[in-house]
């Protein structure tokens, strides 16, 4: 079995399982989206689409097994620990955990090579596909008002866009972030 495809099934399987911080929903709603979004990036950049697509997979697991808190760090930990006993590569792994570990744009931890870029960007696009999902984490876990989640959505779309830096990524989104904005900012 291919590496991605191991990866990819370690993701779904931690998702599914009921200690999931958020349930399966991550998994189809945001993961699948920020691979998708990672590949075309990749493909657009002429980078190592492997390295990109296992960072993609990845990137939020730290999140989904202890929660958001300093999930960039226990990411690349547990992101080391599977890809060590999938038997990858030394040298490749250190690329998969350098983009775990600089994928959050609210960091501001700056990005060393073009696939942590990439998987950042692609983690910030991804948002603009799952708008429910940051309505649903306002409402139901940050226990916001209409009105303030609103708020909420608009200013985190608004800071996703600003944390962009490739203007392919741009396109691929402006009018998701353009239509958002209508429907958001009253």
């Amino acid at each position: 079995m291919e590496i991605t495809e191991k990866v990819r099934r370690f993701v779904e399987a931690e998702c599914r399982k009921p200690t999931s911080k958020y349930g399966f929903e991550p998994y189809e709603n945001h993961f699948v989206p920020v691979v998708k979004y990672a590949k075309i990036l990749a493909r657009e950049f002429g980078t190592d689409e492997e390295i990109v697509e296992i960072a993609a997979w990845i990137h939020d697991i730290g999140s989904i097994i202890h929660g958001r808190e300093n999930h960039h760090v226990t990411g690349a930990e547990i992101a080391m620990e599977k890809l060590r006993e999938f038997g990858y590569p030394e040298s490749r792994m250190e690329r998969v955990k350098n983009c775990v570990l600089h994928h959050r744009g609210s960091q501001g931890i700056a990005s060393e090579t073009i696939e942590e870029q990439i998987v950042a960007e692609a983690d910030s696009i991804s948002a603009f596909d799952n708008i429910e999902g940051l309505f649903k984490a306002a409402l139901v876990y940050e226990n916001m008002s209409q009105v303030e989640a609103r708020q909420s959505v608009l200013r985190k779309l608004t800071n996703k866009w600003n944390q962009l830096q490739f203007e392919k990524s741009r396109e691929l989104i402006r009018p998701k972030y353009d239509a958002a904005r209508l429907l958001l900012d009253r």
